[in-house]
């Protein structure tokens, strides 16, 4: 294990990216990042659209912009430097694009890399972490967690899950109340479309909204098992029938029997995803053929990512905790590692950050554990609740302007001059 820390007698730059889809605090742990490091006098520059950034040598200079404009950072959604969907082949298939980051470092003096991201990201921060030894140049690599979908192995949770978990649960409650209103005359189901394509914490977290069979959601559906278009109806048939109106929440990842997404739009993303979104109008349809009942669905998609207004403070405090602590391992040596969230009580709750390998965490995935679901499948047990609850908890709303919208930051993005010549592959 790379963990072992190693001669700190070097000097150079850090180099920081975002990688894959953002969240609503990945840039508080972008300004973790830079404080700590400008605390320690190193010069950090963001490679512009992650890695893409890193092999074009499109870097920002983070030196050019203010202590005001870093600290805004922690309340401003999006990724500041631009993301990317990009996964490096290995080094036997692809050296030449090893060959080239190597180029950007040693022209750069970029002695430490940290790779913002999630499973695929950690693999890639392992691939890049293995250069020193295979292409002779000193350079320490520290994976950084962040994935809405909280399915990285080994952290208790992932920064961004909390804030869109939050969001989540909210939407839940307050659309329900909204169709509670107009049950009588008019929908009798509504369908919440949410991420997930092969673990269901963020529908999970739906759960929260209430406690009680006839409380919303009265139904969840996990990618974890197969949907049971049987069950499924009469559940909504019952519930409407009891209550008089239903709340779903689906993941896009649901499944049919034989395996089969049931929102699967034929296309798949540069990490060999497939394409989903959808799968709430195929219930809708279901619902309204077999059933009669009128129903609305909704598809936040995006806004579940990038609704920092509505963050939890326990993620936005989590986002720049791992930040802060990846600069503090970088700096000391280490290499192959990611600051991962360890749970050390439910209740209170209270967590730390400690270094684990990225080759326990890289290309796994974290599923729901099966006591977390209900015996029908259905709904959230109350261990889940335990693990839950604590991860939405705290307001971390940004400063409004007379507007009455949030001022979210913005940086300048000073490009740093290239060196050398441009990367054709």
């Amino acid at each position: 294990m790379s963990q072992k820390r190693q001669s700190t007698a070097i000097t150079g730059n850090l180099l920081y990216a975002q990688s894959g889809g953002v969240t609503a605090v990945i840039n508080a742990t972008a300004a973790g990042v830079i404080e700590a490091a400008r605390g320690k006098g190193v010069k950090v520059y963001a490679a512009r659209n992650g890695i893409l950034g890193a092999l074009r040598e499109e870097l920002i200079d983070t030196s050019k912009e203010s202590a005001a404009a870093i600290t805004a950072l922690r309340h401003t959604p999006g990724g500041a430097f631009g993301s990317c969907r990009y996964k490096l082949k290995s080094l036997e298939d692809d050296r030449a694009e090893y060959a080239r980051l190597i180029d950007v470092f040693r022209a750069h003096e970029i002695r430490w890399f940290l790779y913002n991201g999630g499973n695929d990201s950690a693999d890639t921060a392992l691939k890049i972490s293995q250069l020193g030894n295979a292409m002779g140049y000193d350079i320490r690599c520290i994976g950084v967690p962040k994935t809405v979908d909280n399915d990285l192995a080994v952290t208790d949770c992932c920064p961004g899950f909390g804030s869109v978990a939050k969001y989540t649960a909210i939407s839940t409650l307050e659309a329900s109340l909204d169709v509670a209103s107009m049950a009588e005359t008019s929908t009798k189901v509504f369908i919440l479309e949410v991420m997930g394509r092969h673990a269901g914490w963020i529908a999970a977290a739906a759960g929260l909204a209430g406690e009680g069979e006839d409380e919303p959601p009265h139904i969840i559906l996990f990618p974890e098992n197969s949907f049971d278009e049987v069950a499924f109806l009469a559940k909504v048939k019952a519930t409407v029938e009891r209550v008089g109106w239903c709340t779903v929440v689906a993941s896009e990842g649901v499944r049919n029997a034989a395996g089969e997404f049931l929102a699967d739009a034929g296309t798949r993303d540069a990490f060999g995803h497939t394409q989903l979104g959808g799968v709430a109008p195929v219930l809708a349809a279901l619902v309204k053929e077999k059933l009669g009942y009128k129903y609305h669905w909704a598809l936040p998609d995006y806004l579940q990512r990038s609704a920092r207004n509505m963050a939890s403070k326990t993620d936005a405090n989590q986002a720049y905790a791992v930040g802060k602590a990846a600069v503090e391992y970088a700096l000391a040596g280490m290499n192959a590692v990611m600051p991962v969230i360890t749970r050390t009580s439910d209740s209170p709750y209270r967590w730390k950050i400690e270094p684990a390998a990225l080759d326990k965490i890289a290309n796994r995935e974290k599923k729901m554990p099966a006591d977390f679901l209900t015996l029908d499948g259905f709904g959230i047990t109350a261990a889940a609740r335990r693990y839950l609850a604590p991860l939405i908890q705290g307001e971390a709303h940004p400063p409004h302007g007379r507007d009455g919208l949030p001022k979210y930051g913005r940086l300048k993005n000073t490009a740093v001059a290239k060196k050398l010549p441009a990367f054709e592959h």
